[in-house]
Order: C-alpha cells, then structure tokens, then sequence
C-alpha cells in the first residue's frame, strides 16, 4: 500500500491527478461560433447559437453561449437541468422566463439564474434578440444544440424529448405560452 501511495507523488503520475489548468488563452470573435460555425436549431425554436467556450475548454466547468434568437412567442417546452445552473443575459430584445411557478419579464441589460433541478422554460417577445447563455457546469447542452441542428427534419415533440434526455436535460412540460 505504501509502495502504492508513492506512486501516486512521481512527478509523472501526479500530473494525472492535477485538476485541468488551461495555459493559453483565446479569443471568441464577435458574431461567430468558436466551434461547429453557427448552430442552427431544429425543432424547439429556430435560433442560432454560437459557442464562446465550450466545455470543451474548461474540462466541463463552464459553457458560454451567445444565442440570436429568431424565433418570437415558439420558446422551449419546460425543463429542468439536475446538475447544471444556468444563467441568461438579455443583449437584445425581450423574454419572458417560468423558473418553477414564478414568471419574469427580462429586457436588454437585465439577467436571470435559473438553479438546478427547478423546472425553467422561456420564450421570445420581441421581433428579435439576443441573449448570453452560461451553463456552470457545462454539461451536455453543447452536444444537445449539434445534434439538434444535424437533423434532417423537424423532430416530433417525443424526438425532442428523447434528444433532451440524452444530453443531461428532462422535459416536465410545455413550452411557455404568451398571454
């Protein structure tokens, strides 16, 4: 056991053991996706997401997304991530968010935290916008948009659903209607 523990302190093992250190930076350019170009949704809405940092680069800490929204009143069904916190930021437009059974109106300037395991969905009021969208920890939503956007077709509600159970997400219930 002891022999074992030694192991674990060499100087090649013990950087397996260091948590993930990213040395370098990077920029994330305006009005592009650093990775997979722009996505386009299929199915829940229309919009465009461009990745800002994927998970990719912060060994899972951490997701930014930067989301032009073209689709107004047609948001997501209602859903709950049980491990990630996510977190919105309004650079254009207007939204309306469910988080559990409270409604908030969200204009240019203003942000939202949605935790964990509390069911949240959220639409599009105005023509148009554009939002920040930040995932701690990054989770599969990353992977949920690609596969979203490689389809061929406009999926059924029950695809959908299948498509958020695979990347970390479960649909409670309907989209958020406007009144």
């Amino acid at each position: 056991m002891t022999a074992l523990l030694s192991l674990a302190t060499t100087p090649v093992f013990a950087r397996f053991l260091k948590p993930f250190q990213r040395t370098r930076s990077f920029k994330a350019k305006a009005g592009e996706g650093r990775l997979h170009g722009h996505i386009q949704l299929k199915g829940v809405n229309a919009n465009v997401l461009d990745v800002k940092i994927s998970g990719s680069d912060t060994a899972g800490d951490l997701a930014i997304f930067e989301q032009t929204s073209l689709s107004p009143g047609k948001g997501t069904p209602l859903h709950v991530h049980p491990d990630q916190d996510e977190v919105f930021y309004v650079l254009d437009g207007k939204y309306v968010f469910q988080v559990g059974d409270e409604k908030y109106e969200l204009n240019v300037g203003e942000s939202i935290f949605l935790p964990r395991k509390v069911p949240h969905a959220w639409t599009q009021v105005a023509d148009k916008g554009k939002m920040m969208v930040i995932l701690q920890p990054a989770g599969k939503l990353e992977n949920f948009f690609v596969t979203m956007a490689a389809l061929d077709h406009e999926p059924s509600k029950e695809e959908v659903a299948k498509i958020f159970g695979a990347n970390q997400m479960q649909v409670v219930g309907p989209p958020l209607k406007l009144d």
